[in-house]
C-alpha cells in the first residue's frame, strides 16, 4: 500500500504541497474529494486524500461525511462508503440491476460511409498500413483507422518489413461475426482501386465525429 500511496500523492499533490494549495471552502473540498474518488475508481486511503488535497485528517473526515449526506438524497445514484481507513465512491446497490443490464447490452458501432470505405480497403488489402490506405483514398485515414480499432473490427497484425517498420492492420474475428463470415476468403470478389483518382471522399466526412 505504501507504493500506491506515494504514486497517488505525486499524481494529485506533488511531493511538497504548499499552504497556498489548500482548498478554502467546504464546497471546494467536497468537489476535489469527489473528483479524486471518481477518477481513481477504487478506494483511496485517508492518508492519501489528506496529503493529495492538503487536508487535515479532521477535514478529510468532515468532507467525507458531508458528501455522504449529499449522496443520501433520492436524486443521487451514488454513495460514499468507508473501507477500513479508506473511502470509495460507488453506485448505490438499488441500481446494480440496471448497471448489469447495461453492461450486458451490446453496443453496436455507428458505421459512417468513411468507416465502411476504410474497413473495405483493409478487409481486401490486409495486411495494410495507414499510408497505403491513405494512398488509395487520397486522404489521411487515421481517424477512421482509430475508430475501427476502437470498435474491435480491425487490429494491429505486425510490422511492415521495410524502413520505418510501419504498423500493419487486418480484420478481427469480431469483423467476421459482424458480417456473418467464417473467413475473409468468403468476401465478395471486387477490385480495390490503387490510386486516389478512383475514390473521392469529402474531407468534411473524415472529421465528422
Amino acid at each position: 500500500m505504501t507504493d500506491q500511496n506515494e504514486e497517488m500523492n505525486e499524481a494529485f499533490a506533488g511531493e511538497n504541497p504548499t499552504e497556498e494549495q489548500k482548498l478554502p471552502s467546504k464546497e471546494e473540498r467536497m468537489a476535489a474529494f469527489e473528483a479524486v474518488l471518481f477518477a481513481m475508481g477504487n478506494s483511496v486511503p485517508e492518508g492519501v486524500l489528506s496529503e493529495a488535497l492538503t487536508l487535515s485528517p479532521e477535514e478529510v473526515e468532515e468532507t467525507a461525511r458531508a458528501l455522504q449526506e449529499k449522496y443520501e438524497r433520492p436524486d443521487s445514484g451514488l454513495e460514499l462508503i468507508r473501507l477500513e481507513d479508506a473511502w470509495q465512491l460507488r453506485t448505490k446497490r438499488a441500481y446494480f440491476e440496471a448497471l448489469r443490464k447495461t453492461a450486458e447490452s451490446p453496443v453496436r458501432p455507428t458505421m459512417t460511409g468513411t468507416l465502411l470505405e476504410v474497413l473495405s480497403i483493409i478487409a481486401y488489402k490486409q495486411p495494410v498500413t495507414r499510408q497505403e490506405i491513405a494512398d488509395i483514398r487520397g486522404i489521411s485515414s487515421d481517424y477512421a483507422v482509430n475508430r475501427l480499432v476502437e470498435f474491435g473490427l480491425i487490429q494491429e497484425c505486425g510490422r511492415q518489413d521495410a524502413p520505418g517498420r510501419a504498423i500493419l492492420f487486418g480484420t478481427t474475428e469480431d469483423f467476421l461475426r459482424q458480417f456473418g463470415l467464417s473467413s475473409v476468403r468468403e468476401l465478395p470478389q471486387v477490385s480495390i482501386p490503387e490510386d486516389e483518382e478512383n475514390i473521392e471522399t469529402p474531407i468534411e466526412e473524415e472529421t465528422d465525429k
